[in-house]
């Protein structure tokens, strides 16, 4: 997941992701300042920090740590669900002159786990071998547990399916029994009325 977005200097902002659990999640991000001279963002903001807040699906905060201008934070989800990762400025300017907009440019990384080229290079081939393979044994896990966790997901939609189709089933029949009751009670009440009215 890579993007970009907005915000102001004393504002908070979160983004969510659908994580499975026992999965490490890498992100990098750079924050850009407002400039009124130039019109423009400038393509650092020195002395501007981040507080970086992740929260579990249960609530439970995950990470909660300052950051520079630029940084990349980590973090191990511990259950599958929705993830809250909230950004928010140290800024300690005044409200009046803190509209200053700040833009950030965020990269979010799922389960993968990059290899160090230089640290390959300073090792020999069978070590090299090893690190890729040790790599690609890692990138067969997440993929294992991303599609377990698709699994539980299919399996969660399809019970609130099945219990919804046989709602609606037993509503149906309920409101079938309503109708020809009122009927057999509208039919009786006329053939009563008729027949005290000597019409029949």
């Amino acid at each position: 997941l890579a993007l970009y977005f907005h915000m102001g200097e004393r504002e908070e902002k979160c983004i969510i992701e659908d994580i499975p659990s026992d999965t490490l999640v890498v992100g990098n991000y750079k924050v850009q300042r407002w400039d009124l001279h130039t019109h423009d963002f400038l393509e650092s903001a020195p002395g501007l920090g981040m507080f970086v807040t992740v929260t579990s699906p249960t609530g439970e905060v995950l990470l909660s740590k300052l950051y520079g201008p630029q940084g990349t934070f980590t973090f191990t989800s511990y259950i599958s669900g929705e993830h809250i990762i909230c950004f928010q400025s140290n800024s300690t300017r005044f409200v009046v002159i803190a509209g200053s907009k700040l833009r950030i440019h965020l990269d979010i990384r799922v389960g993968e786990h990059f290899l160090d080229e230089s640290a390959i290079q300073a090792k020999d081939k069978v070590n090299e071998v090893n690190i890729r393979l040790e790599n690609l044994i890692e990138q067969i896990h997440h993929v294992t547990r991303e599609q377990e966790y698709e699994r539980e997901r299919e399996e969660k939609f399809r019970k609130t399916s099945e219990e919804t189709n046989s709602n609606i089933l037993w509503w149906a029949i309920v409101q079938t029994l309503i109708l020809i009751s009122v009927g057999i009670w509208q039919i009786k009440s006329l053939r009563d009325f008729f027949i005290s009215k000597k019409l029949v």
